[in-house]
């Protein structure tokens, strides 16, 4: 695996949730312009679940969150997360496999927060990503611009566009290329 596809590892986590992190990249910000109660979403590469909790509790109860992560440690994390906020209920961990999600499950909103660029076979994950998205779904791919050229950004884009999913925003987070992607309803005769 070269650097760029290097995974974050688990003794790093807590670098994931600083008080700084949480200043710049506030998840409740970022997250409530695409997440409504009874909505089912999924937190790609979870990690630690910086973002975990707050899906939660935007989806409410009646509503449903999957952490996805490759790696156990991460999910542990996630676990006593959830246990502790009691919302057991309401999310679901998922281990991931590093070419393939291997979720059975519709979505309204996928969150791909500094991750896309830790994946070897990029174009086959976002493919099946973009599969898992209800008609006018969205998948929100944030990506570190120190770690990802214009021309890497460019290319993350091109696999979602190709999948189906068509570009309608392009969000302010603090150091960040970002793109909001929402799958077209099919139209029939």
């Amino acid at each position: 695996m070269n650097e760029k596809n290097r995974v974050c590892p688990v003794e790093r986590a807590g670098m994931l949730e600083s008080y700084f992190r949480r200043l710049i990249h506030d998840p409740r910000k970022i997250l409530r312009p695409y997440i409504e109660p009874g909505m089912t979403a999924i937190d790609f590469g979870c990690g630690p679940g910086f973002f975990t909790i707050e899906m939660a509790q935007l989806v409410g109860k009646s509503g449903y969150v999957i952490a996805c992560d490759l790696q156990d440690g991460m999910l542990e994390k996630v676990k006593v997360k959830i246990d502790r906020a009691r919302l057991q209920d309401v999310i679901s961990l998922h281990k991931t496999r590093e070419d393939q999600t291997g979720l059975n499950i519709m979505a309204d909103f996928v969150l791909a927060f500094y991750i896309v660029h830790e994946i070897p076979n990029q174009g086959k994950v976002i493919k099946e990503l973009c599969s898992l998205l209800n008609p006018d779904g969205k998948l929100l791919i944030v990506e570190p611009p120190f770690h990802v050229s214009d021309d890497e950004f460019s290319a993350t884009i091109n696999f979602a566009k190709s999948a189906g999913l068509i570009q309608i925003g392009s969000p302010k987070i603090f150091m960040s290329k970002t793109a909001v992607l929402k799958k077209v309803r099919e139209v029939r005769p």
